[in-house]
């Protein structure tokens, strides 16, 4: 296995020999780790939001500290996927057949499905509570940037909970609008690129973090809404340009931006 695998760690990576119990349990010790990493961050940026502090900032300070490093610390509404919420899982339920109360997973679960929809709240607060006649623009259906994959992904819940209080949706992502379309079938319209799902919208809400999504056309952006009101599930953009360019702004541990 080392002659195997020589080729493939030339750079240093350690290969490393160890029972089978143990390899499977690294594996969902690494996925279920990092997924409270994310999890932690939520957290924090829902008490920056009651202190009024900036999660960003609280993000660049940790991640200075090697110990902690800089990766999987940004704030969102939550993680989705296939590998993530499975391992958890995974990882609470063979706890669980071995008398272990788990407690950590259990919280990362229970934070992590109440992050997903984190928004719908504040939706219906700028709408005095009825959505009944609004139109929410949806940017981004897959649970990550540079995938398909709609598997536990925040946007079916957020989109789910809009149709359920009477909103209407036009939704759009660069590859994952096929598979919801298999899943959501006739409640949705799916637009041809951001902009088109921009028309008539009452609000646009951010809920995949696409590279294409964080340099728009404002002012064309200005021309299609009927309100400039974005709901940031993904920290996209920076508070003081939502700002200046007049916009009101709701993210995630951050700042809200109100010219309502």
């Amino acid at each position: 296995m080392t002659k195997t695998y020589n080729p493939l760690v030339r750079q240093g990576n350690p290969i490393i020999f160890m029972d089978e119990r143990s390899a499977e349990m690294t594996k969902y010790a690494a996925n279920a780790f990092l997924a409270t990493k994310i999890t932690f961050m939520n957290e924090i940026a829902n008490l920056c939001e009651k202190v009024g502090a900036d999660v960003d900032a609280i993000r660049r300070g940790i991640g200075t500290d090697q110990r902690i490093g800089k990766r999987f610390l940004f704030a969102g509404i939550g993680y989705g996927g296939s590998c993530f919420p499975k391992d958890v899982q995974a990882l609470a339920k063979t706890a669980e057949e071995y008398d272990y109360d788990f407690k950590i997973l259990h919280s990362v679960m229970n934070v992590n499905q109440a992050q997903k929809t984190k928004l719908i709240p504040k939706i219906k607060q700028y709408f005095d509570h009825d959505l009944s006649d609004k139109t929410i623009a949806v940017w981004g259906m897959a649970f990550k940037p540079y995938t398909d994959d709609i598997r536990e992904a925040p946007a079916l819940e957020n989109i789910a909970e809009l149709l359920a209080s009477g909103a209407k949706v036009r939704a759009y992502d660069p590859e994952a609008m096929e598979n919801v379309k298999k899943v959501i079938d006739g409640q949705v319209y799916f637009a041809n690129d951001p902009y088109d799902a921009l028309k008539g919208a009452d609000a646009l809400l951010i809920v995949t973090e696409w590279p294409l999504f964080r340099t728009p056309e404002f002012e064309k952006m200005d021309s299609l809404l009927k309100n400039k009101v974005i709901f940031d599930g993904r920290n996209v953009f920076e508070v003081d340009q939502m700002r200046e360019l007049g916009y009101t702004y709701y993210s995630i541990g951050r700042d809200t931006v109100a010219h309502k």
